[in-house]
């Protein structure tokens, strides 16, 4: 989510001296992507890359839940501030983190990538590098894709994942009384991407340097770690009533649960965690923070941490009315309603 960036057009390019060699095209590439992924023959994926089609089976009892994303240089990442690594990383958590709020075990994924021609087959290796590391630390097999040219990068990815029947954890489901609960810090991913335009306008450091197990804003913009853990421990003990995960932001996440569930929310400000390097603001509209929202009834033992990860109450499910805001941000100074003010594209 880059709203303040238009695609650069002199960012330097990495040359590409062999690109007419076959060790560098499009086949070249196929292997080198087949040779790091686990040979797919076992479990729910029959088939994966090196045919037409992949080849799924779900088990007895289960459904498949079905995510897709984009990611496009100018809009969700800049060459000249996101390095290949969390370029790919970025993509695939995208996907994991909506299966992580449907409490579906990730099976599959597709990744369709369109780089230009003037970017060396190395930047791609990268990218694969970041993708292909987050995919096996959730036991996700790609089991196939595209790659093509293009004007400018962008990666298309579908992730499958797979939930007992019936048992998902659906936005719709949030009833008045139900508690209101967020999983981890809120506002670090935007800080951190306020952190890195500052790097690009000033002091030149290299956002490369930034590890995937940092707590610091920018290492979490770059490396965000998508809750399947938590979804799936949420829906097994049948304590989540509701879920999202979120992507655009507290207000705008939060809004459609009220939308596909019929109901209000109050929010208490004194209760959000806000991650030390946040603004409230960013708390509430930066998105792309990627921990789950859900509610619960009040009767329900949440406990502090679900696998390692704080679990914070911040507010209350309402009945809808005619006079109530749908989302109220309850503040020391009195209530307020609090607009969607999230990202939405085409706004």
């Amino acid at each position: 989510m880059l709203r303040f960036l238009p695609y650069p057009t002199d960012v330097p390019r990495i040359a590409n001296k062999t690109s007419n060699a076959p060790t560098n095209g499009e086949l070249a590439l196929i292997r080198m992507i087949r040779r790091r992924v686990p040979n797919a023959s076992r479990g729910q994926v029959r088939l994966g890359i090196g045919d037409d089609c992949a080849l799924l089976r779900p088990r007895k009892g289960e459904d498949f839940a079905v995510t897709t994303d984009l990611s496009i240089a100018g809009r969700h990442f800049w060459l000249a501030t996101h390095p290949p690594q969390s370029i790919g990383h970025r993509a695939i958590a995208r996907g994991l983190s909506d299966l992580a709020a449907m409490g579906a075990r990730p099976v599959a994924a597709f990744v369709s990538l369109a780089v230009p021609p003037e970017l060396s087959s190395e930047w791609t290796r990268h990218f694969y590098d970041g993708l292909l590391k987050l995919a096996q630390a959730h036991n996700t097999t790609l089991a196939g894709g595209d790659l093509s040219e293009a004007p400018i990068p962008l990666a298309d990815i579908v992730l499958v994942g797979a939930v007992p029947a019936g048992k998902a954890l659906l936005r719709s489901r949030a009833r008045p009384g139900h508690a209101l609960y967020v999983t981890g810090t809120l506002g670090g991913s935007s800080a951190g991407l306020s952190r890195l335009k500052e790097m690009a306008e000033s002091d030149g450091q290299d956002a490369s340097q930034q590890g995937a197990g940092s707590s610091s804003p920018v290492a979490l913009h770059l490396y965000p770690q998508p809750r399947i853990a938590q979804g799936l421990w949420l829906r097994k003990r049948g304590m989540a009533t509701a879920a999202i995960d979120l992507s655009d932001g507290l207000s705008t996440d939060l809004m459609h649960i009220c939308e596909e569930s019929g109901v209000t929310a109050e929010i208490e400000a004194d209760l959000l965690p806000i991650h030390p390097g946040a603004t409230l603001e960013q708390a509430l509209h930066g998105g792309e923070d990627y921990e789950l929202l859900f509610t619960a009834p009040e009767s329900a033992r949440v406990p502090r941490a679900i696998a390692g990860v704080p679990v914070k109450r911040i507010g209350r499910i309402l009945p809808r009315t005619g006079k109530r805001a749908a989302i109220t941000l309850k503040t020391a100074q009195g209530s307020k309603p609090l607009k969607p003010l999230g990202w939405q594209h085409f706004a």
